[in-house]
């Protein structure tokens, strides 16, 4: 009966991968799926082979309050468990509103197209450059969009097609998602819990592995696009004054202020220093030294409340999301013993051909399917790592790839890229001919680098 528990399992997990590439909303989709594999794997205690039970302790259920605690942990527990990530998420929301209002984020765009001039390829390349650096401490469709209205018409203005010019915007804007502290911090709690593996830190996984993640995706996008431009013929669809003659009446933010949207991230990783901490340092520091603080402590106090309301606006589809899917984590453990009698025998066992399998997969993080985590990618990720023994820095690159560069770059379900689209009257299919071949490419040197530096960890891996 296991395998049969296993087979109905196995079915509604395609139903998720089906849901989820429909588009449809992830809280409820995740909800759902919850309750299912509740239901399933406890009933299925009722029916499965006493061997079986005893040789999985997550299914003994020896008396009534061992079912409650588990329904407890589920519901409950889980999902206030997330609460660090949750608050990481609503801060970095109000420092990217910040650097909005302040006109940091806009500045830095400006200087870099200045610096470019009228050379396409270097301004789209310097354009890149600032892109990722931003997006290691802005996170969230807001910022997203709000940066893309700025950087989108600049280079539309100098002639490169608007494909491309989406293209390497939304890729360079994962890029610096890899080093982001908010995103670490929500990708992390997939794997361990807050207060587990201390060690294992933004610092310690950026000096191992985040910083050349960086650097090689952004490099890839930017020598894709110039292939991809060099192929094309230039447009000037959009007239020069969108960018500029816009831009023109704005005020720059102090020279000196431009630094601040890494502040946070440069504390993180070089002192562990809170990230929240660090957004409001960064963030206090900004709107002093760009005048916004000036009309008095009753307006001061108003404008920093609508920041962050602002803010929590931007993320609260992705609050509702977070709260749903660590329930969706913990109940993965009771229907894992189930998924690990069916599939047990084929799933890879050794790092190398994880990598491998990943790598030739990478597409499936597309469309919120099994690869991403930010889709059906933590029934995946339950299955795995019930399977072997693998380390939490190995499993977090390994899905770290899919969940960046593919769902969070390349995906038109990922909310700023669909935004993207509409924006810039791209079509999908032609934005996908662009982004598919990049996600490999990307993909499969970021396996190549996780097998150099993410693997042969043991329990002691951080000493």
């Amino acid at each position: 009966m296991e395998y049969v528990i296993g087979v109905l399992l196995l079915l509604t997990f395609f139903g998720l991968a089906y849901y989820c590439i429909k588009g449809y909303n992830l809280m409820i989709g995740f909800l759902v799926i919850t309750i299912i594999w509740t239901v399933l794997p406890m009933l299925g205690t009722l029916v499965v082979s006493p061997a079986f039970i005893e040789a999985n302790p997550v299914l003994q259920f020896a008396d009534g309050k061992a079912f409650v605690a588990a329904l407890n942990g589920i519901y409950q527990s889980a999902p206030e468990g997330w609460g660090t990530t949750l608050v990481n998420v609503c801060w970095g929301a109000w420092f990217g509103r910040v650097l909005m209002e302040t006109g940091i984020a806009s500045t830095i765009i400006r200087k870099t197209v200045e610096l470019g001039g009228d050379r396409p390829m270097v301004t789209m390349a310097l354009l890149n450059i600032v892109t990722a650096v931003i997006f290691t401490a802005m996170t969230g469709a807001g910022p997203v969009i709000a940066i893309g209205v700025i950087v989108l018409p600049i280079m539309m203005s100098l002639g490169i097609p608007k494909a491309i010019a989406m293209f390497s915007f939304m890729e360079s804007v994962a890029a610096g998602i890899y080093l982001n502290p908010v995103n670490f911090a929500q990708y992390r709690a997939f794997f361990i819990a807050a207060d587990e593996m201390p060690d294992f830190t933004l610092g310690w996984y950026a000096a191992k592995w985040g910083y050349a993640a960086l650097i090689i995706a952004l490099v890839v996008t930017t020598v894709m696009a110039g292939v991809f431009l060099s192929k094309s013929k230039t447009s000037h669809a959009w007239a020069a004054q969108t960018a500029g003659g816009a831009s023109a009446a704005v005020k720059d933010a102090p020279i000196y202020t431009l630094i601040l949207p890494i502040v946070p991230v440069i504390l993180n990783i070089a002192f562990n220093f809170s990230v929240i901490g660090g957004f409001v340092i960064a963030g206090f520091a900004a709107l002093f030294l760009c005048g916004k603080m000036k009309g008095g402590f009753k307006a001061s106090c108003q404008l920093v409340n609508k920041l962050y309301y602002d803010g929590v606006v931007d993320t609260a589809p992705l609050v509702g999301f977070l709260l749903t899917l660590p329930m969706f984590n913990k109940v993965a453990s009771y229907a894992s013993p189930y998924f690990n009698a069916v599939l047990g025998s084929i799933m890879p066992k050794t790092e190398l051909v994880v990598c491998i399998v990943f790598a030739i997969l990478a597409g499936l993080g597309l469309f919120r399917g099994p690869m991403t985590l930010v889709g059906c990618g933590a029934a995946t990720l339950g299955v795995l790592s019930n399977v072997a023994s693998f380390s939490v820095p190995f499993l977090y690159a390994v899905f770290a790839i899919p969940t960046i560069t593919v769902n969070i770059g390349s995906c038109i379900t990922q909310s700023w890229v669909a935004w993207g689209l509409a924006y810039t009257k791209v079509e999908s299919k032609d934005y996908l001919k662009l982004s598919i071949p990049t996600l490999y490419i990307i993909s499969i040197l970021l396996y190549v680098l996780t097998m150099f530096t993410m693997t042969g960890l043991d329990q002691v891996w951080y000493v």
